[in-house]
């Protein structure tokens, strides 16, 4: 088995992910500013994927450079519709604008991977997922984020597919652990390759 394995993250999903898989890990949350890397990304129209990836390998890299020779795994999702991507709602009228403008449309989770040791980039990945959201009516919108509350603004979709966020959709394409943010299998896979895990 090679060295310590850290997550640059300190998102419970993702650490839940990686306990219940049976994996030894630290967590690490990467300090950088995301805001500050996608939005020139952004301004040139650098794809989504592209996006997710990018702020996965900074996390990575951040998080690599404290703790020498440990192999770091970073992550990151988008969310798009169209090359428009999304963010946190700030409050509740921009939750119930993400939800009026998902409504009806099928729209794209795009969660990267990065692994890097020392500075170095070993392997990085995005996986896909697509939501159909049903068509929504103001009042229904106006119901739903009362139940929910706050909740809605953890999430870029505005919605929690574990929760009652579920309620919203119609079809959904892609697996759970890419709608959690966090594409297991191919990471278990690339882990085994790296020996960083029994394999």
């Amino acid at each position: 088995m090679t060295s310590k394995l850290i997550l640059a993250s300190s998102s419970p999903f993702r650490q839940m992910l990686l306990k219940n898989a049976g994996l030894e890990f630290e967590a690490h949350a990467a300090k950088i500013d995301e805001r500050a890397i996608e939005a020139p990304l952004e301004r040139e129209g650098i794809s989504p994927d592209t996006v997710a990836l990018v702020l996965a390998r900074a996390k990575a890299d951040e998080v690599s450079g404290r703790f020498p020779d440990a192999l770091v795994i970073g992550s990151d999702q988008t969310m798009s519709l169209g090359r428009r991507v999304f963010h946190k709602p700030h409050d509740m009228a921009a939750a119930a604008d993400h939800l009026r403008l998902l409504s009806g449309q099928t729209h794209r989770l795009n969660s990267a991977i990065a692994i890097i040791r020392n500075g170095a980039l070993l392997w990085e990945h995005v996986s896909h997922a697509s939501l159909t959201m049903r068509v929504l009516s103001s009042d229904f919108i106006s119901r739903h984020l009362s139940r929910v509350g706050n909740k809605a603004l953890g999430s870029v979709g505005a919605y929690q597919l574990e929760g009652e966020g579920i309620q919203l959709f119609s079809k959904i394409d892609g697996d759970y652990f890419t709608i959690l943010g966090l594409p297991m299998l191919p990471l278990l896979a690339k882990l085994r390759e790296l020996d960083a895990i029994d394999g």
